[in-house]
């Protein structure tokens, strides 16, 4: 496990196949070689009215990277909270639906192809919430780093490489108080739930294409 950092690609034409192409051939033609599928995907829950103390939200977040690992953020408005559990923790879920309540048409997922191209794990994920698509979403891990402070500029570069100008020159706002922790799979994790809830909240269109990734 490396330093993970999440990025948005700007899908301008929003056909979703068009652009996940065009990001696929850019990769490719910098010697990647594809190295399977992967999907993350983000159920949220949200407090009963009968709990009081406000609204608080729970994301339960699986990553088939950690096929046997559940995690649950507990967002509290104020601070999050994240939790690693067994996978058999989905099966408690029901038990707890008088505290917390899932709102099925929120439930979101990225889904495409990696590749490995060398010390960088690259993920080309398509978004859909509720089956309508949303946009794309790339992943980068620098693999023989653990601190974002030692690989920021590196991982940058590299991501600045086939995406362009939409990496920024600073850190993303999530790993800024982090520049010197070890990098951890909860930081990965929380960084979805991050551009999840961005996606969430911004506009919402039907792609033109299957969002698919190219083979």
């Amino acid at each position: 496990m490396g330093v993970t950092v999440l990025q948005i690609f700007p899908d301008v034409s929003r056909s979703g196949c068009h652009e996940t192409e065009k990001l696929h051939k850019r990769i490719m033609h910098l010697d990647a070689v594809q190295s399977g599928m992967f999907t993350v995907e983000c159920d949220s829950y949200y407090t009963t009215a009968q709990t009081g103390g406000g609204v608080r939200k729970m994301h339960i977040v699986h990553n088939s990277e950690t096929p046997t690992t559940t995690y649950a953020i507990l967002d509290t408005g104020s601070k999050q909270v994240t939790l690693s559990a067994d996978y058999l923790f989905d099966l408690m879920l029901p038990r707890l639906d008088h505290m917390y309540q899932s709102k099925k048409n929120l439930k979101i997922e990225s889904k495409g192809a990696k590749y490995e191209i060398g010390d960088f794990l690259v993920k080309i994920g398509s978004v859909t919430m509720s089956g309508h698509y949303k946009g794309i979403l790339v992943e980068v891990e620098y693999l023989p780093c653990v601190t974002p402070a030692l690989c920021w500029s590196l991982v940058r570069e590299f991501m600045q490489s086939f995406m362009g100008s939409c990496v920024k020159p600073t850190l993303p706002s999530y790993l800024q108080t982090r520049l010197h922790d070890i990098h951890t799979p909860q930081d990965t994790v929380q960084q979805y739930v991050e551009k999840f809830n961005e996606f969430r909240d911004g506009p919402s269109f039907t792609a033109t294409q299957p969002a698919t990734p190219a083979t």
